[in-house]
């Protein structure tokens, strides 16, 4: 190692072309550098030696905390609720907070922050050349973005849902006579409004881009659902619906388009900071 290279960091000749994050060099493949395995990042040599102190560098990305933002309101919620029952029966209080469940509308926030995280852990598994922003904000809306997964061969915006023993189906509605229509389904119910959500999304990450070559694939990703032992998987309205297992999967064997990831992580994180 040299300069302030830490025990974590590899020095190394690079697969992928890259970006130092600290000076903002291109870093073509196959040159020497140093791969920083806890951020999943890279820097040049010069830098390296420079020992300069890259805490505060302009050229670091936040990755982010997967659920971070849903789980501080599904806190806020809870801390609320408990407050208005102490006020309101101050006497009863605690018996009522360990008898009564949660409301629908605040154990859901929590649902969604472990589906997040849960996820995150598995996107954790992708290889070294691969970056996921997770819990990203929206600006100008009060939408977040769950993860954004930035690979050799393009970009994935993904929105994790964890609706347990409940299976995501595609339902197909008319064909000779009539229009062909497709929506998704979730345990009976329509979910047209996931699809949605990250139909817009994807559109917010493409516009941030302004790069048509930069391919953006939307996933809606199902944790513990009910999905069949065979198939399962399906794409609705060019939203892929799969599980954790399968996305991972499919990420990995995309075709190797030579892209910067470093430099797309760090406009995509400017655009959409940390939730």
């Amino acid at each position: 190692m040299t300069g302030d290279s830490l025990p974590s960091d590899k020095q190394m000749r690079l697969r992928y072309a890259g970006t130092c994050h600290r000076c903002g060099a291109s870093l073509p493949a196959g040159v020497l550098a140093v791969y920083e395995r806890d951020a999943r990042r890279v820097r040049c040599i010069s830098c390296s030696e420079s020992g300069r102190d890259d805490e505060n560098s302009a050229g670091d990305v936040d990755l982010g905390t997967a659920g971070a933002s849903a789980r501080r309101e599904y806190e806020r919620r809870q801390s609320s609720r408990e407050e208005r029952i102490r006020k309101k029966y101050p006497k009863l209080s605690g018996v009522i907070l360990a008898l009564s469940d949660e409301p629908q509308s605040t154990s859901a926030w929590k649902q969604g922050a472990i589906g997040e995280e849960l996820l995150a852990q598995r996107l954790s598994t992708l290889p070294e050349s691969v970056r996921t922003l997770n819990d990203r904000r929206i600006a100008g809306t009060r939408a977040n973005i769950d993860h954004i997964v930035i690979a050799p061969s393009g970009v994935w915006v993904v929105d994790a849902k964890r609706y347990r023993d409940r299976r995501p189906e595609l339902q197909v509605t008319g064909g000779i006579l009539r229009q062909r229509s497709e929506s998704l389904r979730i345990g009976g119910r329509d979910g047209t409004r996931l699809v949605e959500g990250v139909t817009a999304q994807v559109a917010h990450v493409r516009n941030a881009l302004a790069d048509p070559q930069l391919p953006v694939t939307g996933a809606l990703c199902f944790l513990e659902a009910d999905w069949p032992l065979l198939g399962g998987s399906f794409v609705v309205d060019g939203v892929h619906v799969l599980w954790p297992r399968l996305l991972v999967k499919q990420i990995r064997s995309g075709p190797d388009r030579k892209i910067d990831v470093d430099a797309v992580s760090a406009r995509l994180a400017k655009a959409f900071p940390v939730a």
